[in-house]
C-alpha cells in the first residue's frame, strides 16, 4: 500500500529513529509499504521517518540506473548489486571510508530540490534484513550514497545539512516554501 510520504518541515524527519528490536508483521508490512511507495514516488531509497515513523529502518533499490552505477562487495568478493536487491536495512550500522566524493542528490521528502552533496566514496554496512539475518556489504557509487543518504534519515539528519551554505542560500526560498506548504497541511491534520 503506498503511503504518503513525509516532506520537509514536519517534525518527524528530525527524529532519530529507535531501534527495531523484533521484526513483527506491523514492521514487514511498512517495509512492503514503503517498497510500493519508494517505487510509485521513483526514489532509490526510502526511510521509515519519510512515511511518519522513527525507526531504524530503511528500504533500497538501485536496480536499472546505468548512469550511476553501483558497486558492491560481500565477503570481500566483487558482487552485482542488481543481485543483491532489493535491500531492507534494520539497525543499520555504517563505517564510511576516507575518500569522498562531490554528486548530484536530491530527496523524496525535498520535491525537486537537487543538489551537489559530498559524501565518502565507500562505506561498509552491517544490518538485519526483514527476516531478522544479519547482512554485511561494502558499497560504492550510486548504492554508498543511497545507503549514507537514508542513514542519514534514520538519524534524523537531511540532506540539506550536508549542502554548503551557498547552496543552501540559492535553494532557501524552495526549502522555504516547502516548510510553510508543510506545516500548513499539519495544522489542517490537527
Amino acid at each position: 500500500m503506498k503511503l504518503p510520504i513525509t516532506k520537509y518541515g514536519d517534525p518527524v524527519l528530525r527524529r532519530k529513529g529507535a531501534r527495531v528490536e523484533t521484526i513483527t508483521p506491523e514492521i514487514k508490512k511498512l517495509v512492503a509499504d514503503m517498497f510500493d511507495t519508494m517505487y510509485d514516488a521513483h526514489g532509490v531509497g526510502l526511510a521509515a521517518q519519510q512515511v511518519g515513523h522513527a525507526l531504524q529502518l530503511t528500504v533500497i533499490d538501485v536496480r536499472g540506473i546505468k548512469d550511476r552505477p553501483s558497486t558492491m562487495e560481500v565477503g570481500g568478493k566483487t558482487v552485482d548489486p542488481e543481485a543483491h536487491m532489493p535491500l531492507v536495512l534494520i539497525n543499520p550500522e555504517l563505517k564510511p571510508g576516507a575518500e569522498t566524493v562531490k554528486g548530484g542528490e536530491g530527496c523524496l521528502s525535498f520535491p525537486e530540490v537537487f543538489a551537489d552533496i559530498t559524501r565518502p566514496a565507500e562505506v561498509e554496512v552491517s544490518a538485519a534484513n526483514e527476516k531478522g539475518e544479519k547482512v554485511s556489504f561494502r558499497a560504492g557509487g550510486l548504492l554508498a550514497k543511497a545507503v549514507l543518504h537514508e542513514f542519514d534519515h534514520l538519524q534524523g539528519i537531511l540532506f540539506i545539512d550536508r549542502m554548503t551554505t551557498e547552496t543552501k542560500k540559492e535553494l532557501k526560498p524552495e526549502l522555504e516554501l516547502i516548510a510553510e506548504e508543510t506545516k500548513a497541511a499539519l495544522k489542517k491534520k490537527r
